[in-house]
């Protein structure tokens, strides 16, 4: 699983950078139920499509608009999975055991997931078309199962940060989802402590 940040925009106007670790972790950041609603982007397919032109799958070969067909019930699954997803992670991060239903929505969910192929002219890598939303839901799903017993499985520590990552830094302790934003929060915090300001 290779590095991948995104871009994000807290509810306070502020961007910094977050590598969730693996992509169905990364299809977290779309928004969910709870305190993913006030970040939700996922409305209808096209923004589904939209969001995954900069996704993880590119680390395999370069999505293009034309590679995707998600039909609207193709949308509602994932978007069903996603949130399946957020009951089922915050869950394991606090050592918790998740729904046996929930789990049973990640055994349903894995097919087959898209397919990467090489172009016998060019030897450029691409995807089998068309990528679907049910293999984007079977590429999450069978990654999910990997997590579901790492122990680097993390929720940031920030107060009221609810994001969720892959910790794949060497020494295994990485706190925050982003040292731009939680992890610099921190720092002053402690400083503040220090030096006896305010909180």
């Amino acid at each position: 699983m290779s590095s991948r940040t995104r871009v994000l925009t807290g509810l306070d106007g502020q961007r910094y950078h977050f590598d969730p670790g693996a992509f169905c972790l990364e299809l977290l950041v779309t928004g969910g139920p709870g305190p993913g609603e006030a970040y939700e982007i996922l409305h209808e397919p096209a923004d589904l499509a939209s969001w995954l032109l900069d996704s993880r799958l590119n680390d395999t070969a370069p999505v293009r608009p034309e590679d995707l067909d998600i039909t609207a019930g193709d949308f509602e699954y994932v978007v069903r999975f996603r949130n399946t997803l957020w009951s089922v992670f915050p869950a394991l991060a606090h050592g918790r055991t998740p729904a046996a239903g929930d789990i049973e929505a990640i055994n349903d969910a894995i097919g087959d997931p898209p397919r990467p192929r090489i172009d016998p002219q060019t030897r450029l890598r691409g995807w089998a078309t068309p990528v679907t939303g049910r293999q984007i839901a079977a590429q999450a799903a069978r990654e999910a199962v990997d997590l579901l017993d790492s122990p680097r499985l993390r929720e940031c520590a920030g107060d009221n940060c609810y994001l969720l990552f892959l910790d794949t830094s060497r020494p295994g302790r990485r706190r925050w989802c982003s040292m731009e934003r939680c992890g610099n929060r921190n720092k002053v915090r402690e400083y503040r402590s220090r030096s006896g300001g305010a909180p």
